[in-house]
């Protein structure tokens, strides 16, 4: 397998189109990962395919299948590694040797013991192989949680907060307060489709009363759990996470000395409670918390807030993303700070990267930053 000679402009400008197609299966195939293929013949694109549902046909597939004979002597451009292994689908490296493709331009390294090494195996059938195109950081960033769950037993967690010019989340402590605008809104929707759970603190949960769930363009294949840490389980059985308690579960973490009456408060209300231990009167271990998450399954979780949820999280070194929502106003003295609680002198210490361009959605500011791991 070699990277050179070097990619020329039009190969990056493919590969960027394998990338972009790719995101079209955010919320539809995690835990697999988001690919796409561009099939290149003389200059000409002749298929292109991404994976668009888990356990269906791979990004290779669908573009081998569209270009038929066309195929043959092309390049296949693909923004993760091809597969070499059988799962619920063929193994993709197979496919492209049978389809004749000269040469496959890959972006990023497949991490997995069975998955990854399709590049070399392209190699060794005769087919020139470009790749991993990506540096490490780029790798990751686009499909975070897939790489993170090769390197860690605990999910990962992205932490997103709409926050006023002067870094405050709310107008006075215990107001509910609406910040971001509608584009932004139907943005955080969509975020929520690609992620397992949609975790809050309790304070979040009484305050702005949040149903949790996904109303938006994209449907998730599976809709994410609500999660709420409500340590003294005082989150009243009217509150709107309750509302949809039958078709999308709610896990409630609570203390493990709660109140009897209050965990059966809640589970009659709908919820699944979890008494986890505390590490103070208000706060729960959060790493005990992340592992139960980890073991029923959740793989990626989105934190939604609030400011002392989010500061113990950056603390905790458990967050791996952020989306900064900068919204252009200004709360004042009396705003609720995004981190009321001092972020510790190992989290203010850690390095964020841009994960991509930040974006204007209306009139708000989209900052998305990934952790850069030693």
């Amino acid at each position: 397998m070699s990277t050179t000679p070097p990619l020329s402009d039009a190969d990056r400008a493919h590969l960027g189109r394998a990338v972009a197609l790719g995101r079209r299966g955010w919320g539809r195939v995690h835990p697999n990962p988001m690919v796409g293929c561009v099939l290149v013949r003389d200059g000409e694109v002749v298929a292109e395919g991404w994976h668009g549902e888990f356990g269906g046909p791979h990004a290779e597939t669908v573009a081998l299948e569209a270009a038929g004979p066309a195929a043959r002597g092309a390049t296949a451009y693909v923004s993760l590694e091809p597969c070499r292994h059988e799962g619920k689908t063929p193994a993709c490296t197979r496919a492209l040797m049978a389809s004749g493709v000269a040469r496959v331009v890959f972006g990023a390294a497949d991490p997995g013991a069975e998955s990854g090494g399709g590049g070399a195996e392209l190699a060794r059938a005769g087919i020139e192989v470009v790749g991993p195109v990506f540096d490490e950081p780029e790798a990751h960033s686009l499909n975070p949680a897939f790489h993170h769950r090769f390197a860690s037993a605990l999910p990962w967690v992205a932490l997103k907060l709409a926050v006023s010019l002067d870094g405050r989340i709310a107008e006075r402590e215990g107001v509910r307060t609406t910040l971001s605008g509608s584009e932004s809104a139907a943005a955080v929707h969509t975020l929520r489709a690609g992620f397992d759970g949609i975790l809050v603190g309790g304070t979040t949960g009484r305050v702005d009363d949040p149903l949790l769930t996904v109303r938006g363009a994209v449907e998730p294949r599976v809709p994410p759990v609500r999660i709420v840490l409500d340590p003294a389980a005082a989150i009243p059985s009217d509150a709107a996470v309750f509302e949809a308690a039958a078709e999308v579960p709610l896990w409630v973490f609570t203390r493990d000395d709660a109140a009897e009456a209050e965990l059966e408060r809640l589970e009659t209300a709908g919820a699944s409670v979890h008494p986890v231990p505390a590490i103070g009167p208000h706060e729960l271990d959060l790493g005990h918390v992340l592992r139960h998450c980890a073991v029923a399954g959740v793989g990626a979780i989105l934190c939604e807030g609030g400011g002392r949820l989010a500061a113990s999280l950056l603390n905790g070194d458990f967050v791996r993303r952020l989306y900064w929502v900068v919204v252009p106003r200004l709360l004042g003295t009396e705003g609720v700070p995004a981190f009321p609680d001092v972020v510790g002198s190992d989290a203010a210490g850690v390095v964020w990267t841009p994960a991509e361009p930040a974006r204007l959605r209306g009139p708000d500011t989209w900052i998305t930053l990934d952790r850069r791991e030693a």
